[in-house]
């Protein structure tokens, strides 16, 4: 009876865990095999590497560049997701909530649009904007002010402002679905009480989409802390390692300086904390049901 229960269950999921098997767990599992080891793209170690054990981990966290990158990770998350994507998504949401709907869809249109472009697209467009001959300085000139090299003398908000433009219109879109559940005789209650703009939001509608506001947090986290396209084309790490987060210090650890070990250890760290953030999460959302 247990067998019969079990194959039921099994047979149908059969082809996605097949496929997490070997798109997800695999490369894990393969990845923490090779932190272990001295593998390299040439060489001796690239066709039989040693086994090293905990010495790629240990070099990991007596590396003064780790916890430097660990710290821009954390102000490039935290700026461009936390702060950045979230309250600028929910801001725009708020506004349109009750406009025409020509409005809302024209302004849904434009936020978008960053969106759905291709992440290289995406970054070289902000690249376009932002360096020496780009549009901004175009712009400040024609106001009589000097031109300035942006993504030297402020790199950080640079890729921030560039993550930001791009992935807001998620959390837009995840803030205008929960705001249409909110009940609008809640609110229009909490205006009779003499309740202003900013207790009704508060006070009535921020408790009310809570946990969608959570998973919007998780979702959009998760995906900064792994973002390295965006910021490899923009700086590609520079000035120095000014904007160096820990996906490029993992690349240029295994793919420029040829240790791909290494490489493997930092990934399984960013690994750990992406499922850090993830628990945390999920750990708040079920403290709402």
């Amino acid at each position: 009876m247990m067998v019969a229960r079990v194959g039921r269950w099994l047979v149908p999921m059969a082809p996605a865990l097949l496929l997490l098997g070997l798109f997800v767990a695999g490369p894990i599992l393969w990845s923490g095999y090779v932190s272990f080891t001295n593998a390299a793209l040439t060489g001796a170690a690239a066709t039989a590497p040693e086994f090293v054990g905990l010495e790629n981990y240990r070099r990991l966290f007596t590396d003064p560049g780790l916890w430097h990158s660990a710290w821009l990770t954390v102000v490039f998350t935290v700026g461009s997701a936390v702060i950045g994507q979230n309250c600028l998504g929910m801001l725009i949401a708020v506004l349109t909530q009750h406009r025409r709907r020509w409005l809302r869809s024209a302004i849904g249109i434009v936020v978008v649009s960053a969106w759905v472009l291709p992440e290289l697209v995406a970054a070289f467009a902000v690249y376009a904007f932002l360096n020496t001959d780009g549009t901004l300085n175009n712009l400040l000139a024609g106001l009589g002010l000097d031109p300035q090299d942006w993504l030297y003398s402020a790199p950080m908000v640079a890729v921030i402002l560039g993550n930001v433009w791009r992935g807001t219109a998620f959390s837009m879109l995840v803030y205008q679905a929960s705001l249409s559940e909110v009940p609008t005789d809640l609110v229009e209650a909490a205006d009779v009480d003499g309740a202003g703009v900013f207790r009704r939001f508060w006070h009535v509608t921020l408790p009310i989409i809570r946990r969608s506001v959570l998973t919007n947090l998780m979702l959009i986290t998760l995906q900064t802390i792994g973002l390295f396209t965006l910021i490899y084309v923009l700086t590609a790490g520079g000035p120095g390692a000014e904007t160096q987060t820990l996906p490029l210090l993992m690349y240029d650890s295994a793919f420029e300086f040829d240790e791909i070990g290494y490489g493997a250890a930092i990934s399984l760290v960013l690994l750990l904390i992406g499922g850090l953030f993830a628990v945390v999460y999920a750990k708040s959302l079920r403290e709402e049901v």
